[in-house]
């Protein structure tokens, strides 16, 4: 079975620790640093563990096996698999300045044959451990990273063997670079310029039409667009958070969606008056309608477009994590369904209340799932002015 060099997972963990954390500054001497992965991702936690080490942090492995959330969930009462160990993650809340989480689904199918009401069940549970680390992340004393470790079964999905995934793995993170963090600089270093002048210009809503798409996103008071900051590796998206109340008209997603232990396929969201009115799927469209009928999970809380000509992206991962980063011809458009992000407030989170985000149409919710468009699309922006300025066509930016 094919597995990456010892150079690739040097460099990789490298790039996460180095880069990623801190906001592109890397993690510093006697930080705390969580690394999060499932079995299969072991070989890259081993290095990733030894770079926090050898740069003067403290580092704290949890390793999750699936095999034991699948009894979990399987075998567990409604009670149990709704269980919260309040102190415990109050304590690693506390605790962790960063989070390294390495995604390696053994099978991402693997719990498609439990009730995907106890799947969200249990996710919905640890919500107050997310509010306690966005809480920290609001005051700049928590960072977070995500990678992917390809597995055979995500390769299968992706239509690839496991040695042209990880091929893709190595292109999208600038691995066979002899300076994969200097290459990140320099993309960054482009996307903020985009950022920036995203910033600078006075959108009031968006116009994204598409295949079976003609969607109208409001921006919202207060608000800035991100990106380029090493929370995800690979991560080649500008996003926002938008007012959830100024997002009207039907979208269709063409990547598949692997979520909860299942794939959804072919999603058509209908939105009126900010909340989705009406959800179809292909295959799967319970699972989506379940997830839709949380707590706010049927706003939006992000929007999000990916310039063709950073990604380097090119086949479909199976994998989120690169997905909503797809190049290909005409880059993506992704949405979240659920839980907005706090720093795409222009207004310094630490001076915010709960009732502040509220106010400004900042959705909360226990889900954020991203669902990733790849059709050629055109996204006119109107100005306070009145005036339409087309910001992104044929899968770039024009601005």
């Amino acid at each position: 079975m094919f597995q990456p060099s010892q150079d690739i997972l040097q460099k990789y963990a490298s790039i996460l620790v180095n880069f990623a954390l801190g906001d592109g500054r890397g993690m510093k001497k006697d930080e705390v640093v969580q690394i999060v992965t499932q079995t299969p991702g072991i070989p890259l936690a081993r290095e990733v563990y030894r770079t926090v080490l050898r740069s003067g942090g403290h580092p704290l492995m949890n390793i999750i096996d699936d095999d034991f959330r699948q009894i979990h969930l399987s075998e567990g009462a409604d009670p149990q698999i709704a269980f919260f160990p309040e102190k415990y993650y109050r304590g690693i809340a506390d605790t962790i300045d960063h989070s390294i989480r390495i995604l390696a689904d053994r099978d991402p199918l693997f719990l498609s044959s439990i009730d995907p009401k106890k799947i969200i069940l249990n996710t919905g549970s640890a919500k107050p451990y997310r509010d306690w680390l966005d809480a920290k992340e609001d005051t700049g004393r928590f960072t977070w990273t995500l990678c992917c470790y390809g597995t055979e079964g995500v390769a299968k999905e992706a239509g690839m063997s496991l040695k042209e995934f990880w091929a893709q793995i190595e292109q999208a993170c600038f691995l066979t670079e002899a300076d994969p963090i200097a290459a990140w600089r320099a993309v960054y270093s482009e996307m903020q310029r985009i950022i920036a002048a995203l910033n600078d210009m006075p959108v009031v809503k968006m116009r994204v039409q598409a295949r079976e798409t003609d969607l109208t996103v409001g921006l919202g008071e207060k608000r800035r667009w991100l990106g380029g900051r090493g929370r995800n590796i690979p991560s080649f998206e500008i996003f926002t958070s938008p007012d959830w109340r100024g997002v009207e008209g039907s979208v269709f997603f063409d990547l598949p969606l692997y979520r909860y232990g299942q794939i959804i396929r072919n999603v058509s969201l209908e939105i009126r008056g900010g909340r989705i009115v009406k959800a179809t799927a292909a295959e799967n469209e319970q699972l989506l309608l379940e997830m839709i009928a949380q707590s706010n999970a049927d706003k939006i809380g992000e929007f999000s477009l990916t310039d063709r000509r950073f990604s380097r992206i090119s086949r479909f991962m199976a994998e989120t994590l690169f997905d909503e980063n797809f190049g290909g011809s005409y880059g993506n458009m992704h949405l979240a369904v659920g839980r907005a992000y706090h720093d795409a407030c222009s207004i310094n989170p630490e001076k915010m209340t709960r009732e502040d985000f509220e106010g400004l149409g900042f959705n909360d919710s226990p889900e954020h799932t991203d669902i990733v468009a790849t059709s050629d699309r055109v996204v006119t922006a109107t100005l306070k002015d009145g005036s339409a300025k087309v910001i992104y066509k044929e899968g770039e930016f024009r601005i």
